[in-house]
C-alpha cells in the first residue's frame, strides 16, 4: 500500500495558484476541502477559473471524503467549503455531538462508477470483448479500490461487485473474493498506480476517468454513482470567499463540470435553509 503524499501534493499545488498573480499581497482566499476524485477538475479547471474571475485566491486539498470529514471534526483540516462525494458524509458533521460544522448542504450533480483498465495491461482486450465480472476472476489480475470505511467509492464499490453478484447470477463467492484479493489505496494514489500501469484495472467515477483520459467500461447492469454535494462550513476562517466559490461552482463552474465527466444536475438545497448564505439561497431549488 502506498503512502497518502497525493493529497499534500494537491495542497502545494493549490496554494501556489493562490499566491499566482497576488503581488505580494494578501487577498481573500477560499480554502476548499474536496473529495480526491475531482482533484484534476479542481486543481486543473475550477481553482484556476475561479481566482482569475473573482480575484480571490484558491487553495484545495483532496482526499478521500470521509477521511475529511474525520479530520474536520478532529481540528486537523481547516476550510471554508467542503465539496464530498457522498450527501451521507454531511451528515457526520451535522449536530451538536458533529460539532455542527454542517447545517445545511446543496447536491449538484453525480458521476457513475466506471471499471478503468491500463491499456498496458495484459487483460485489456478481454476487457474490451468478455464481461467485466468474469475478467475480474482471472487469476492475477491486479485490482485497485479505495477503502470503504474513508472514501464513499470504496464503499459504492463494494455495493457494485453485490450487485453484479445479484445481477449477473454469479456464485456467492463472488464479491468477497475480487475484494479480498484487490489492494486499496488512498482515493488520491489509485489514479496514479493505474497510470503507472501498477494496476490492471480499478474502480472510477467518470469524473476521474474523463479528466484523465483512462480507457473505461461501464458497469452493465450495475448502475452506481458519486452525487456530489458542497457546503460552506461553519466557523469558516473566511466565509466571504467560501460563498464565493461556491457561488462560481454553481454557475460559472457548470460547462468545466459537465466536461469533466460530472452529469450537472439543478443545485438541490438539503437541510436548513435560514442558515444558508443570502448570496446563495436563490441558487438552491428545494
Amino acid at each position: 500500500m502506498t503512502r497518502p503524499v497525493a493529497g499534500s501534493v494537491v495542497a502545494i499545488l493549490g496554494f501556489v495558484i493562490a499566491l499566482a498573480g497576488c503581488g505580494g499581497h494578501d487577498r481573500p482566499t477560499a480554502h476548499v476541502l474536496y473529495a480526491g476524485s475531482l482533484v484534476n477538475l479542481m486543481e486543473r479547471q475550477i481553482g484556476p477559473g475561479f481566482a482569475h474571475a473573482s480575484g480571490d485566491g484558491y487553495q484545495g486539498y483532496g482526499a478521500a471524503s470521509r477521511a475529511i470529514a474525520n479530520a474536520i471534526k478532529a481540528d486537523v483540516k481547516t476550510g471554508d467549503v467542503f465539496v464530498a462525494a457522498s450527501p451521507s458524509v454531511n451528515d457526520t458533521l451535522t449536530g451538536r455531538a458533529n460539532g455542527t460544522w454542517v447545517r445545511w448542504y446543496a447536491s449538484f450533480g453525480t458521476a457513475p462508477l466506471v471499471l478503468a483498465y491500463s491499456p498496458s495491461s495484459r487483460y485489456a482486450d478481454d476487457l474490451r470483448t468478455r464481461r467485466w465480472v468474469d475478467v475480474l476472476t482471472e487469476p492475477g489480475i491486479r485490482v485497485g479500490i479505495t477503502d470503504p470505511v474513508l472514501d464513499p467509492k470504496g464503499k459504492l464499490t463494494v455495493t457494485a461487485l453485490d450487485a453484479a453478484q445479484r445481477a449477473y447470477g454469479l456464485p456467492r463467492t463472488f464479491a468477497s473474493s475480487v475484494r479480498d484479493e484487490a489492494s486499496v489505496f488512498p482515493e488520491e494514489d489509485l489514479l496514479g498506480r493505474l497510470q503507472a500501469g501498477q494496476l490492471d484495472v480499478g474502480f472510477f467515477y467518470t469524473s476521474e476517468a474523463v479528466p484523465a483520459h483512462l480507457r473505461t467500461v461501464p458497469l452493465g447492469r450495475v448502475h452506481e454513482a458519486a452525487t456530489y454535494t458542497v457546503t460552506v462550513l461553519e466557523r469558516a476562517a473566511d466565509a466571504t470567499a467560501g460563498i464565493a466559490f461556491v457561488r462560481y461552482l454553481l454557475t460559472a463552474a457548470r460547462p468545466a463540470l459537465a466536461a469533466g465527466g460530472v452529469q450537472v444536475q439543478t443545485p438541490t438545497l438539503h437541510g436548513d435553509r435560514a442558515a444558508v448564505p443570502a448570496a446563495l439561497r436563490t441558487l438552491l431549488a428545494g
